[in-house]
């Protein structure tokens, strides 16, 4: 007779059951992985092994490109993952039949802005990733000036958002430099987060958001856990919402 099924939410108790793990099976929480390991993930989600947060939404919050590759369409346009010199020449010709210059470019796994970086053409990044300065994978987008950046961060019914604007450099990211200020979500931008999360399976995330001069709203990055410097809720209040939005995926799993 089969065993019944196994909830864990401590990863070193989730790893020395690694090998035995059986269809039904759960992991609550983000699975600690070291770079290049995500292919576990895969193999859980084959073995039928269930995992919450989902797999992809904890994939993706590693990975800047396989944001933009999954999530493009909520992006800013023409924004493109690179990932040899043909894609990237690729590139080059398609900005330049749409006239775009000023461009950044964003490291696959660096984060508080430290990864991205600005160009003054695309043959700029095209020079330095051939010469094998820029190493590949990296996201492509145009620069878009003005700018404003929202920082959102949704667990289950708590929903907290603020602006963030560097008047010294064009980062908006409070770890270099920038300051916040509380702002109310649109209808509109309140849409857009539910349907990104709901394309990439999020429970919960925080979620950044350009507003464009022109009025529109663009994704900028998504990710399960982020710092929550300039926001309002205490890391003791965070954590009691992470776990309560935990438990209750837990209690759906016990119910006959």
């Amino acid at each position: 007779m089969p065993s019944s099924p196994q909830i864990f939410s401590n990863n070193s108790l989730f790893f020395d059951h690694f090998h035995t793990l059986q269809k039904g099976d759960t992991f609550i929480g983000r699975v600690r992985l070291r770079p290049g390991e995500e292919f576990i993930l895969l193999d859980l989600e084959a073995r039928g092994v269930n995992l919450f947060p989902s797999g992809l939404s904890q994939q993706v919050s590693r990975s800047k490109v396989m944001q933009a590759r999954l999530l493009g369409d909520f992006m800013l346009p023409h924004t493109k993952t690179i990932f040899t010199q043909h894609d990237l020449l690729a590139a080059v010709n398609s900005y330049g039949r749409h006239h775009i210059e000023n461009v950044i470019t964003k490291d696959d796994r660096r984060n508080a802005g430290m990864g991205i970086l600005r160009w003054q053409s695309v043959e700029d990044v095209f020079n330095q990733a051939i010469l094998g300065t820029l190493p590949y994978p990296f996201v492509l987008q145009p620069y878009a000036d003005k700018g404003r950046d929202i920082r959102i961060v949704a667990l289950g019914d708590y929903w907290e958002s603020y602006w963030r604007t560097n008047p010294d450099n064009f980062r908006n990211n409070l770890h270099c430099g920038a300051a916040s200020e509380p702002c109310q979500l649109t209808t509109e931008q309140r849409k857009i987060c539910h349907d990104i999360m709901g394309r990439i399976k999020f429970p919960y995330a925080h979620i950044d958001l350009m507003l464009t001069p022109g009025g529109k709203n663009y994704l900028a990055e998504i990710n399960l856990r982020g710092g929550i410097r300039g926001a309002k809720i205490s890391p003791q209040k965070y954590k009691q919402h992470i776990d309560i939005i935990h438990k209750k995926y837990k209690n759906s799993l016990l119910k006959p």
